[in-house]
């Protein structure tokens, strides 16, 4: 598989308000895992696919529906071909989260009706 090929679906985004309810709700009404947690997002375990419950980064994203992150091995590489293909991007790639040594990026960009996805990938350091 290409360096710049969306690999699988590795995560879902769901907006929250109150991130202390619902890591409460996901974790203790539902029984999903809880990966771990910093003041602004939570990351659950779903049978191989990742769940973050996560404020909103900007304000533009306060009203959004759940995203769909697509993974992929070089986001930077992906992001640059994509655009070539016509997407239009938020943002650039980006650094969200290090934890030990694993740097997790993100990049967000609408489709065609107006939808957030994002592109991840997780580097080893």
């Amino acid at each position: 598989m290409g360096t710049t090929t969306i690999q699988k679906v590795g995560q879902i985004g769901v907006p929250v308000k109150n991130l202390q309810s619902a890591v409460s709700f996901y974790q203790d009404a539902l029984g999903l895992t809880l990966l771990f947690q910093t003041d602004t997002m939570a990351f659950f375990e779903c049978n191989g696919l990742r769940l973050l419950l996560s404020l909103p980064e900007k304000e533009q994203y306060a009203n959004s529906s759940s995203v769909i992150y697509f993974q992929v091995e070089n986001i930077k590489e992906t992001y640059h071909d994509l655009i070539g293909k016509g997407v239009s991007f938020i943002d650039e790639p980006h650094l969200v989260a290090k934890m030990g040594q694993t740097e997790t990026w993100m990049t967000f960009f609408k489709d065609t009706e107006g939808n957030t996805l994002a592109l991840i990938s997780e580097v080893h350091c």
